[in-house]
């Protein structure tokens, strides 16, 4: 049973930076599909990123070459680098894996969620 936990979040001014950790328990993060999604107010979660072996590395427009993914193979973590901040990354932040194959970038597809750290970014 895989299990996914979240954590760095936090407030941050504009401009600045931070890193969120997603810890994989139960499975080794590179038999899913991973990706980072965030909601705001329990809206409807935007992906950012996903990473699988079928589809490499895919960023959302929104944070392209501001948001960079990152894993540790020895600690079961995905990384989350979040630079350039901005009030609109202003957010919840999930890490989500599906074990299906293609890779999507879509919310629903994925079946395990972690709870989530939150973002906050002042202006």
């Amino acid at each position: 049973q895989v299990q996914l936990v979240e954590s760095g979040g936090g407030s941050v001014q504009a401009g600045g930076s931070l890193r969120l950790a997603c810890s994989v328990y139960g499975y080794h993060w590179s038999n899913y599909c991973m990706g980072w999604f965030r909601s705001v107010q329990e809206k409807e979660r935007e992906s950012i990123v996903v990473i699988g072996n079928d589809i490499g590395t895919i960023y959302a427009a929104s944070v392209k070459g501001r948001f960079t993914i990152s894993q540790d193979n020895a600690k079961n973590t995905l990384y989350l680098q979040m630079n350039s901040l901005t009030s609109e990354d202003t957010a919840m932040y999930y890490c989500a894996a599906d074990l299906r194959r293609p890779c999507t970038m879509v919310a629903s597809a994925y079946n395990v969620w972690g709870q989530g750290t939150q973002v906050t970014v002042s202006s």
